[in-house]
């Protein structure tokens, strides 16, 4: 585990997306209901270049941005614009892949308040296998499939998860980055071609360039084994909806929380009307029923709530910002009532550790 493991016992924190268009007023959303770990907002309806897939675009070689759409002009001589960015890699130089304010206004909003003394503050970055898969090349054939342009995509990734690490440390020296991986649950079907071999190298490329907590968030079912068996530090996985399935994956799940590694757990739905029909104690049911399972296969259930946060199942963008700050109310409430019951006080300053 990284030497930067600061306590998280069942604090609460958020996914990133949001669905306003001002990010002040998101930021102030965040800040309200989650001070102790506040993730900076994406605003995908502020802006198509907020779009997760288009937000960690820029300086890419040969990108193009129609405004509707983007891809990679694979028909260009790229030679030169793949040669910056070696440069840039092997030079750490991240202010090069720097995110500027058209792209995430939420994050240069966050960075400018005062965000209080937090636990951690936490940022995110599209994961590579999910980047690669969405956006193609001219002839609308996935980048991933491209090994030069996959190869290439990854250390980019890793250049704006490292750049966003260090503009998150100004606000506070803990930091937590998630790498956000959707498509990791459509691995092993007949529409996706990667191996193994292939998702774990890409994912610990992006992850080399995080030196503090570094997640990966999939919000579906994959196979959990291949994301356990990388360097995460926390699993984040819309617990609402496919908590169970990590009990399908006992000895990779033991194994991780024994090594130190966090569950996120996603209890919070993001559908609004099923969000409507829940309450704190419902949801702080339904996941001790999911922890329950966990335990019944031989893990340590005073280790899952020793090492767990609670978030939102994942993007709150789809809803109503009424809707979304009820989620962040009740994410935060069941964090509170699981820390109130199992008695999971955290007394973090800065830079302590476990």
């Amino acid at each position: 585990m990284t030497s930067s493991h600061f306590e998280l016992k069942g604090l609460p924190t958020a996914i990133g997306s949001m669905p306003q268009t001002d990010p002040e007023e998101a930021c102030l959303q965040v800040l309200a209901h989650l001070p102790e770990i506040p993730a900076w907002p994406q605003l995908p309806k502020r802006s198509f270049l907020e779009n997760m897939y288009v937000q960690y675009s820029e300086g890419f070689p040969g990108v193009v941005n129609l405004g509707e759409r983007i891809y990679v002009d694979r028909s260009q001589d790229l030679n030169d614009a793949l040669a910056q960015l070696y440069v840039a890699y092997l030079e750490d130089d991240v202010e090069r892949y720097a995110l500027s304010p058209d792209y995430a206004a939420g994050l240069h909003a966050f960075l400018s308040r005062d965000v209080g003394s937090p636990v951690a503050v936490k940022g995110q970055v599209t994961g590579p296998i999910s980047w690669g898969l969405t956006v193609t090349d001219q002839d609308r054939r996935p980048i991933l499939y491209d090994d030069i342009l996959a190869d290439a995509l990854a250390k980019h990734l890793r250049l704006k998860a490292a750049w966003q690490e260090r503009v998150l440390r100004e606000l506070s020296p803990n930091t937590i980055i998630f790498v956000d991986e959707p498509y990791m649950n459509s691995f092993g079907s007949a529409f996706v071609s990667l191996s193994r071999p292939q998702v774990i190298t890409l994912l610990e490329e992006v992850f080399k360039g995080i030196s503090g907590l570094k997640g990966i968030h999939c919000c579906g079912n994959t196979d959990w084994s291949v994301l356990l068996e990388t360097s995460v530090d926390i699993l984040s996985l819309d617990a609402y909806n496919y908590g169970y399935s990590l009990s399908l994956y006992p000895a990779e799940v033991k194994a991780f929380v024994e090594r130190g590694g966090i569950i996120a757990w996603g209890i919070v739905p993001n559908d609004e009307d099923v969000l409507a029909k829940e309450t704190a104690d419902s949801l702080v049911h339904r996941l001790e029923e999911t922890v329950g399972a966990l335990a019944k296969k031989g893990i340590d259930a005073d280790l899952l709530m020793d090492r767990c946060l609670v978030t939102p199942s994942c993007t709150l963008s789809p809803l109503s910002p009424q809707a979304a700050t009820n989620a962040l109310e009740l994410t935060a409430e069941v964090a509170r009532r699981l820390r109130e019951k199992y008695g999971r006080e955290t007394q973090a300053t800065e830079g302590e550790t476990i």
